[in-house]
């Protein structure tokens, strides 16, 4: 047997669950295991993306003792788009330049 740890984090609370379970359970085994799919309703189990010390891992990844599963929640926003918005905004602003993207020069 290994002890592992499964977590799910929200912004102002998080579910932090230490399980012991057989040699050579996957990472998808023990999260149903845990029962943490069913005290958190928030967590979509039909697609899952799970990592085991934040590292994105495959439900299939065999897990070691000690390791700790993370249930990963979705993108609000995609980091590029997100990015690029607030690069338009500081040009419109005065912030940057038009042309470059950089800093305006200071006159």
């Amino acid at each position: 047997m290994i002890n592992v740890e499964v977590v799910f984090a929200l912004p102002t609370t998080a579910t932090c669950l230490s399980i012991e379970v057989p040699q050579g359970t996957t990472v998808e085994q023990a999260v149903i295991q845990s029962g943490i799919i069913e005290m958190c309703p928030e967590i979509d189990a039909t697609s899952l993306t799970l990592g085991v010390w934040n590292r994105t891992v495959k439900a299939n990844y065999e897990l070691k003792d000690g390791d700790r599963i993370e249930i990963y929640r979705p993108l609000i926003a995609d980091p590029k788009d997100a990015r690029r918005k607030r690069a338009e905004k500081a040009k419109e602003e005065g912030r940057a330049n038009k042309i470059t993207g950089g800093r305006p020069l200071e006159k």
